[in-house]
């Protein structure tokens, strides 16, 4: 491959594998959010011991998508100069604010939820998990605001050499971006309670001694995967009126991609839907567990499917219209300099998606008998700030 292949790659790959993460994030905060209310109201253990499993399995995998989220965001100055020339007034926006919200407030407010068990008022430890929750849809909002911006670059003009910001508000309203940010919230919908629903059938199926819980689980996990793949598939169709498609150098594998994403949605609408009428007994129906675990990695792979048809579907433009992938990326790059990254950015954001994983899993095969997070505050807790 010559060295823009290369470069196209290496932000594929490692953009592909950071969003693994990201959506697994969005999906998780608001169910670990709605069981720690929960818990804060009825004061039940049950589900104390929800909250702090699930949002365990979410610091996890908040921790090393960060990490993951520092690679993408050092490949702009690394191999797309050239962006960062011409739109950096206008793209490099949303991203600043993006950085500052996830790096910075949804950081700072998970700090609190993790460390404040036992420390902090009962309905102030749950307002910092719903601030958290709030700020990581704020972050995807901002790196949706910046991806429609390239597939229609509203509210700017060009100025020289460069592109000007001259409508804040055009890039908030930008048609590419109405129906694409819903369209995530409920990719990451269908993605946490997939994970919900494939660890509690897991459990349930190997006769774990936790099935009241993992029951519960279950069934919120059924319910939120069918939200979920309700709204992407709703949204995924709607946003083509705004999205740039059918820009393939190969019509047999833009066909044979759609196909794959409709497919896979179709499968997931089909099999949810038809376990909702059996919800209150789903936990008997020992059919239906294998059927739900294998299914487990299909929101991912729809996600990684669903990027790859809107960001080839802009191609050969970086920014449609306005700027080229070929100009975009950074001069004086060699294909073995860019080979180079290439081989280090995956294989460590390969590892960190092995470890994360990993850690996950052990979580799920341990169980919620002890989890890590508040565990302290659970073996001390005050009668004072007892829930």
């Amino acid at each position: 491959m010559d060295v823009l292949d290369l470069a196209r790659t290496q932000f594929a790959v490692t953009g592909s594998l950071h969003f693994l993460f990201v959506v697994l994030t969005l999906g998780l905060a608001p169910l670990v959010a709605i069981m720690h209310t929960r818990w804060a109201r009825s004061g039940n253990p049950l589900h104390e011991r929800m909250t702090r499993f699930w949002g365990q399995i979410y610091v996890v995998n908040y921790a090393l998508g960060i990490v993951t989220g520092l690679v993408m965001e050092f490949q702009f100055g690394l191999a797309w100069s050239g962006l960062s020339h011409y739109a950096g007034d206008v793209f490099g926006a949303p991203l600043a604010m993006e950085t500052l919200v996830a790096f910075f407030l949804e950081s700072t407010f998970l700090g609190l939820w993790i460390f404040g068990w036992g420390r902090l008022p009962r309905w102030a430890h749950v307002a910092c998990i719903w601030l958290v929750t709030l700020t990581a849809y704020a972050s995807a909002f901002f790196i949706m605001v910046a991806n429609s911006f390239l597939q229609n670059p509203a509210g700017a003009v060009v100025s020289g050499d460069r592109l000007a910001l001259t409508d804040f508000g055009a890039l908030l309203t930008n048609e590419a971006l109405v129906f694409s940010f819903p369209h995530v919230i409920g990719a990451g919908l269908f993605t946490g309670g997939m994970v919900l629903v494939g660890a509690s059938a897991y459990k349930l199926r190997r006769r774990a001694p936790e099935a009241e819980f993992f029951t519960r689980s279950l069934r919120t996990g059924v319910v939120t995967a069918a939200i979920g793949i309700f709204l992407t598939m709703g949204f995924g169709y709607a946003q083509f009126a705004g999205v740039q498609e059918g820009k393939w150098d190969n019509t047999g594998a833009a066909i044979a991609l759609g196909l794959m994403i409709e497919f896979g949605q179709l499968l997931g609408l089909i099999v949810l839907f038809v376990m909702l009428p059996m919800i209150r007994n789903l936990h008997r129906r020992r059919w239906a567990h294998p059927i739900l675990i294998v299914m487990t990695p299909l929101p991912f792979a729809l996600a990684i499917l669903g990027w790859v048809a809107r960001e080839v579907g802009r191609q050969p433009w970086m920014i449609w219209g306005k700027l080229t992938v070929a100009d975009a990326m950074s001069p004086g790059l060699t294909a073995g300099m860019v080979t180079a990254s290439l081989i280090g950015f995956t294989v460590v954001l390969g590892l960190l998606a092995v470890v994360d994983y990993v850690l996950i899993a052990r979580v799920i095969r341990r169980g919620p008998q002890a989890p890590d997070l508040g565990a302290a505050a659970a073996e001390t807790r005050s009668p004072a700030l007892s829930y």
